[in-house]
């Protein structure tokens, strides 16, 4: 449902002089772990119960707590931003860092953002739960055919020198976390606007294959463990929804003049290579590498470079900037708003266990935080338990016998 409490996604497939560059990200500037090798289960937490095939707020809570780094995310997602009122509304974020070269070869880091020109615009539980399943959708089609005024957004982009990044106070690759804009204020680089519909949905939408590893040259990805992963893992599922020629798709293709590479056949081809050798090296007039051009974005990283397992979810600082953002960046209103979204949330939960744990993230947050929502979770028990007694009482009389009819007059029954 296009109005269900859901990150929603946010990716663009920039079609460049040099290739295909897709930006795939979110509607949030973060994600609720830093580690990929927790995707799957997390994943898994998100989807119904194998059992009951029924939503489970136990699964979904009891991963929650037991990673603290989610916090952050989860306080994006059960505030107001939770439910954008529509796509048009909502911001849209690379929200990997990202490593961008010059021709000089110099390197920075950078973050990707798209600020909605609509204004931000969200929807309570209650005016969402009115709307239909396609909302968004028919909101964006309507939006865009009308031509008057196209949504729009404004990209920018937060830069972090290799020297800043050595000295930043956290890692400025863990996804749980964003840069500060008062110490990487934004830059505008320019405007994206959707001023046309697709004419064929399945053919131009969903055909598309994204992924963060269709990069070009100047756009490197960085030390982000969860980007490294997503490397690998979109175009392996490209291959297994779309095919392995998947990129030869019309919607796939760069819109450069020649595709030089020595890959062919396989199921589904659309290309005809019309002779020519198949492997490289060859003397037979095959393609060659540009190595000239190669070699201009050639660049270093400082640092050394340690691999081994390690388990950060508890060793890094995980509340602090949930804190900033609980209380610099919410409203009261909005503060009220997150807590009761919460609470109405977790008090389907019915291991104590689960509850307390996630309660502990929160406290460690702010106090308040967990303050409000535990008040709340008190009256909706409450509640909970009136309503059951309630409900219980019809449920035993109707194992009454039944009353016996017995007719004053000959003749069928009237009801008066």
């Amino acid at each position: 449902s296009d109005v269900a409490r859901d990150p929603r996604g946010f990716s663009i497939k920039f079609y460049t002089e040099e290739g295909n560059w897709d930006l795939v990200g979110n509607n949030t500037p973060i994600f609720f772990i830093r580690d990929p090798i927790l995707f799957p289960s997390f994943i898994h937490t998100q989807k119904r119960n194998p059992a009951t095939h029924l939503p489970d707020p136990n699964m979904f809570w009891d991963f929650i707590g037991q990673r603290p780094e989610t916090v952050h995310q989860v306080s994006f997602l059960f505030s107001d931003r939770g439910i954008p009122n529509g796509y048009r509304h909502m911001n849209g974020y690379g929200s990997h860092t990202f490593v961008n070269v010059n021709s000089s070869g110099e390197a920075s880091y950078v973050k990707y953002h798209f600020k909605t020109d609509q204004g931000i615009s969200n929807l309570t539980p209650s005016v969402a739960s009115q709307q239909e399943p396609d909302y968004a959708t028919r909101d964006l089609y309507n939006a865009i055919a009308n031509d008057k005024n196209p949504p729009s957004w404004t990209m920018y982009v937060q830069v972090m020198t290799l020297s800043q990044a050595e000295s930043c106070p956290f890692n400025p690759f863990d996804l749980t976390k964003v840069w500060s804009h008062s110490d990487h204020p934004l830059q505008e680089v320019g405007k994206l606007v959707l001023n046309r519909n697709p004419t064929d949905y399945f053919a131009q939408v969903e055909q598309l294959a994204f992924a963060p590893s269709h990069l070009i040259p100047g756009i490197e990805p960085s030390a982000d463990k969860m980007l490294q992963a997503r490397l690998f893992s979109y175009p392996d599922t490209h291959r297994h929804r779309l095919g392995t020629n998947y990129a030869q798709l019309p919607v796939n293709q760069p819109k450069t003049n020649t595709v030089n590479n020595y890959q062919r056949d396989g199921a589904m081809t659309f290309v005809t290579p019309q002779g020519g050798p198949n492997y490289f090296p060859n003397h037979f007039h095959g393609p060659q590498p540009d190595m000239v051009r190669g070699q201009s974005y050639i660049h270093t990283l400082p640092g050394e470079a340690h691999i081994e397992r390690v388990e950060t979810g508890h060793s890094e600082n995980n509340f602090s900037q949930c804190h900033d953002f609980y209380n610099q960046v919410l409203s009261e209103t909005e503060r009220d708003s997150l807590t009761t979204n919460i609470a109405q949330h977790i008090v389907n939960v019915t291991d104590e266990r689960v509850r307390i744990r996630a309660l502990a993230n929160f406290a460690s947050v702010d106090p308040d935080y967990a303050k409000r929502i535990s008040q709340k979770l008190k009256i909706l028990q409450h509640n909970q338990k009136t309503t059951t007694t309630e409900q219980q009482q019809p449920h035993v009389e109707s194992l009454s016998p039944p009353r016996q009819l017995t007719p004053t007059t000959t003749g069928p029954i009237k009801c008066p």
